[in-house]
């Protein structure tokens, strides 16, 4: 045993002995792309199918190098290059994501036009006005804030409006048994661009997993366009008035007033406003929102 790990560590010390600046160059780019990968996959149901297809692979691998069993090894080299397109078609989803933020990389480097204090914070207070009259009559809504991230595919599912946002046009909306009650509005500055709008629904298995899973189809919707997208979502619940928000997959409930308006202001800063390597990073590898803890 023991001459095993001074062997073991011997060829450790023989490999880093002829490590040069080049390789290490070359092994950051390696783990920089895997961060980047896992990153975009994280709290996704595509996660759980790369785990799958890398353990497949693994004991291929492994059973492939016995020599004891040729016929096997013969068939899984034989369907091995499958993987090649079965691979893009699983992961569909998340290869469009990565290559729309990295088609709008010239964008970020060349900045663009910010959005002032006063139309984020004009904005805010109506969706936390509106938010508020409507938990109190307990009317269900469903509001997306865009962001950075273009939502037109979904604005193009819904009823166009393209008009200014206020408090009493999202009251009307989401009056119940009205035409636009229905779905989702989508936000974009101090814009409102559509009502009854259909969303994707969460893939990640969030609900089903935490006591959140009596939740309806307003709180799977909103947690669906936030793993598509940098939007934040705010929720009104019908049966109970209870108000949530989500950003990034994740979900903080029963939040008040002026707790929904702090995290608002936390949350829907628009990427521009920031600067330099700050709105590069933050753009490529965002950052998975930290709510505070679920109260009772």
């Amino acid at each position: 045993m023991t001459d095993i790990i001074i062997n073991f560590f011997d060829n450790l010390a023989f490999i880093f002995a002829r490590l040069d600046w080049l390789d290490l160059i070359d092994l950051l780019l390696v783990t920089l792309i895997f961060f980047a990968i896992l990153r975009l996959l994280r709290d996704t149901q595509a996660l759980v199918l790369l785990r799958g297809v890398l353990l497949l692979i693994a004991l291929i691998s492994v059973l492939t190098s016995l020599e004891v069993l040729p016929a096997f090894s013969w068939l899984m080299q034989s369907t091995l290059p499958a993987l090649v397109v079965v691979i893009p078609v699983i992961f569909a989803p998340e290869i469009r994501r990565a290559l729309e933020r990295l088609g709008r990389a010239g964008a970020i480097l060349e900045g663009g036009k910010p959005s002032s204090s006063g139309d984020i914070n004009y904005t805010i207070s109506a969706v936390v006005s509106s938010a508020a009259r409507l938990s109190d009559r307990k009317h269900g809504a469903l509001i997306v804030m865009q962001r950075l991230d273009g939502l037109q595919e979904y604005v193009q599912t819904g009823v166009v409006i393209n008009a200014r946002v206020t408090a009493e046009m999202l009251l009307q909306i989401f009056f119940p048994n009205t035409p636009l009650h229905d779905g989702a509005v989508i936000i974009s500055g101090t814009r409102l661009l559509a009502a009854a709008t259909v969303m994707p629904l969460s893939s990640s298995g969030v609900l089903s997993r935490s006591p959140e899973r009596q939740m309806g189809l307003r709180h799977r919707a909103a947690l669906g366009i936030s793993e598509v997208s940098d939007a934040v979502a705010v929720i009104v619940s019908e049966e109970t008035g209870a108000i949530s928000v989500v950003h990034g997959g994740r979900m903080i409930r029963r939040v008040d007033t002026e707790r929904l308006e702090n995290i608002l202001r936390a949350l829907y800063r628009p990427i521009y406003t920031q600067r330099g390597m700050e709105r590069i990073f933050t753009r490529f590898f965002p950052r998975k929102p930290k709510f505070p803890e679920e109260e009772d």
